[in-house]
């Protein structure tokens, strides 16, 4: 079965001191808005809601936490990058990010989503000079792959590859797309590692988990 089937939403936050207690290992995701980030997370969990597509690039302005069935968590977090947020807005987010990212034990690893028509913005350039020297592993998926020719695809991959070296060999990058359904299993294949270099990743038994208030099966609402 796949890693990510079964995914179930628990909860979103808006501040940093509502973060739920960590109980199992945290994946996260982050990009530019309008990268495709949750299009790419409800591809990746075969649900077409569970994470919230807005037509409004920005509008996701909350960290929303999505269970895995081995008690692991995907972390949606807002998008950056949207300049029409109003300014307020885009430091709510800085800090919460910040907080998050910097502060949370139980991260294991970065995805860090990418359109592949236009990577390594200066933002998500950004991005990278701030996390990767945690130590942490960072894999890029390259979003909306379906969009470019499979020899331009194949170069741009190749190129982005490299320019990530400047970042340090725990940075990785593949080809995705959540149209055509491609490269679900090499996202899969690299978390999961990351899952397993971790002794106590999946958190407690679904059993003892204690239940968290509102957790449902659907996605937050816009």
């Amino acid at each position: 079965m796949s890693l990510f089937r079964n995914a179930v939403f628990v909860t979103s936050v808006a501040k940093p001191e509502n973060l739920p207690a960590s109980v199992g290992a945290e994946i996260a995701f982050a990009g530019r808005s309008n990268a495709g980030k949750s299009s790419a997370i409800n591809t990746l969990v075969g649900h077409t809601r569970l994470a919230f597509v807005s037509k409004t690039p920005g509008r996701t302005q909350l960290i929303n936490f999505f269970r895995l069935p081995i008690g692991a968590y995907l972390v949606d977090l807002p998008g950056y990058g949207y300049a029409a947020v109003p300014e307020a807005i885009r430091n709510q987010w800085q800090n919460l990010l910040e907080r998050y990212l910097k502060q949370r034990e139980n991260l294991i690893g970065l995805v860090l989503i990418m359109d592949a028509r236009r990577p390594l913005t200066p933002l998500d350039r950004h991005m990278l000079d701030w996390y990767a020297p945690g130590g942490r592993p960072i894999h890029v998926l390259l979003t909306k792959s379906d969009k470019l020719a499979r020899g331009p695809a194949k170069q741009l991959l190749d190129k982005t590859r490299r320019d990530l070296t400047a970042w340090g060999g725990q940075v990785s990058a593949q080809l995705f797309s959540s149209l055509k359904k491609s490269g679900i299993e090499e996202a899969e294949a690299i978390i999961g590692c990351w899952l397993q270099d971790q002794p106590d990743a999946a958190g407690p038994d679904e059993k003892e988990r204690p239940p968290v208030k509102g957790e449902k099966t659907g996605g937050q609402t816009p």
